[in-house]
């Protein structure tokens, strides 16, 4: 793909880093599954292979970079390192990124921030036209996700990943391709009731104008307005705020080709700015280490903070590996016949 001049070989790299970044977390709705989807963009002309970032304004703590129309994660991470870098000088950084493409796991970016050494933020707007909201029949918005981390000390940092919807679209495409019963709440039918077949979920969340993905908080009313109003906060961050597209409004005036116009919102924070060197990871690790040793329920679980998880599943998958159900394998290797790219896979 490199040496058909299809990519340049930086995006190849931080693009590959970043997906398999994803699975080696568990977060296998948005690392090598996607590679479909992005196959189908730049058939389709829509995703542009060899566009590199480009900073449109900025001041001392804010910038506007335009994506130009390529894949999602090397901007991002371009994105996120410059939020970092303008905190490490001011205190804050805020990057909005525009004219960009999915861009995987929000999680995947939230964590530079940490590893830096900085608080980070990430919201983003999506393609997809997947949730339903409250007291709603048809899908308006996406599953627009929110990431955060903090850096500790002693511990992992601190990492919230999250849809604004009971779940992410991917994991349903997930349980499809594992044909694994949904859980009941996640995808919801025309008239409102709960759908756990994965080939009728797939159909409803990817292809069908009604019926979704029900918004954080499932039900009563009340925690799935709460959701609602946190995607619709996600969207004004990640897409209005930088200008880039509303997808039920693009979807009416898209054109083969155009691109999909993503946006995304990249926030860091220097604890130095508040509190002297060192001191507020060490409160962090305090406050972990008190969630850690909550009594719990059930001894063979333990308290978990947010992030333990996905620790966990990146250290037993770079021990044994990262697992690719037989549905998924077919379709990597019908893309690397279709593309000349040798199959590696073990």
């Amino acid at each position: 793909i490199v040496q058909s001049g299809v990519v340049a070989p930086d995006l190849l790299a931080t693009t590959g880093e970043a997906m398999v970044e994803s699975d080696l977390l568990g977060v296998d709705s948005h690392g090598i599954s996607m590679l479909m989807t992005y196959e189908k963009r730049w058939r389709e002309g829509t995703l542009k292979l060899r566009a590199h970032p480009r900073i449109e304004k900025q001041t001392a703590c804010t910038a506007l970079v335009d994506g130009g129309a390529g894949l999602g994660h090397p901007v991002s991470a371009f994105g996120m390192n410059l939020a970092v870098d303008m905190a490490k000088a001011a205190g804050v950084g805020i990057v909005g990124v525009r004219n960009s493409h999915h861009f995987g796991a929000a999680g995947v970016y939230a964590r530079i921030a940490a590893r830096r050494g900085a608080i980070g933020m990430v919201t983003s707007a999506t393609r997809g036209v997947t949730m339903v909201p409250t007291r709603g029949a048809a899908p308006v918005l996406g599953t627009n996700p929110l990431a955060f981390a903090a850096p500790a000390k002693r511990h992992p940092p601190f990492v919230l990943d999250m849809a604004t919807t009971t779940t992410a679209a991917g994991k349903v495409k997930v349980y499809d391709l594992n044909n694994r019963q949904l859980p009941s709440g996640w995808v919801l039918d025309a008239k409102g009731q709960p759908v756990t077949d994965p080939k009728q979920g797939f159909d409803i969340v990817f292809n069908q104008p009604e019926g979704g993905l029900s918004p954080l908080g499932g039900s009563p009313e009340m925690a799935s307005a709460k959701g609602y109003g946190l995607a619709m906060m996600v969207h004004i961050l990640g897409g209005t705020l930088v200008g880039s597209s509303f997808s039920p409004i693009r979807n009416r005036t898209q054109k083969p080709g155009d691109p999909d116009d993503i946006g995304h919102f990249f926030m860091a924070i220097d604890p130095a700015a508040f509190r002297a060197p060192g001191d507020f990871e060490d409160d962090l690790d305090d406050v972990i280490d008190v969630m850690h040793a909550t009594p719990a329920a059930d001894p063979a679980k333990p308290v978990l903070v947010a992030g333990d998880p996905e620790e966990a599943e990146r250290q037993r998958r770079l021990r044994d590996g990262i697992p690719i159900p037989a549905s998924l394998d077919t379709l990597i290797r019908g893309i690397c016949e279709r593309s000349g790219a040798a199959y590696l896979l073990a």
